[in-house]
């Protein structure tokens, strides 16, 4: 019984990774991955449009606790949820956000990136239309 573990691979296993790792890159000197700059920039964006939401998702709870508990108000249980639900709501929207607003060139763009979303958008449609494509003709 061949084992999965991390250990050292047998040696047809090796070449046969080496092969599937070159086999989709082209000798034209393309990077196959984005590059370190864009992806700090990206995931300083995501850690802040999502981040917040979902610190002040779990701020929720934490205020309607007190709030029950030392009995200054009554909460109902539904508007905790639904408070809470929204905030990580606007967390999850955050992540699209924060990767569909960075510049995805070496050029910074903007604070909030809203001149990056249109662009950014279109190039991944065009790379959705250019996938389905290619499907199709192989």
């Amino acid at each position: 019984m061949a084992s999965k573990g991390l250990g050292p691979q047998p040696p047809a296993a090796r070449s046969r990774s080496r092969s599937k790792a070159g086999a989709g890159t082209s000798g034209a000197g393309r990077q196959s991955g984005i590059p370190d700059v864009v992806a700090n920039r990206m995931a300083r964006r995501i850690a802040v449009a999502s981040g917040i939401p979902s610190v002040m998702g779990m701020g929720v709870f934490v205020v309607s606790y007190l709030l029950i508990s030392r009995q200054i108000i009554d909460v109902p249980t539904g508007v905790t949820l639904i408070a809470s639900g929204g905030c990580f709501l606007l967390g999850v929207i955050g992540l699209s956000y924060g990767v569909l607003s960075a510049s995805w060139e070496s050029e910074p763009g903007t604070l909030l990136g809203t001149e990056q979303l249109g662009l950014n958008i279109g190039r991944v449609r065009q790379s959705l239309r250019a996938m389905r494509s290619g499907g199709q003709q192989g």
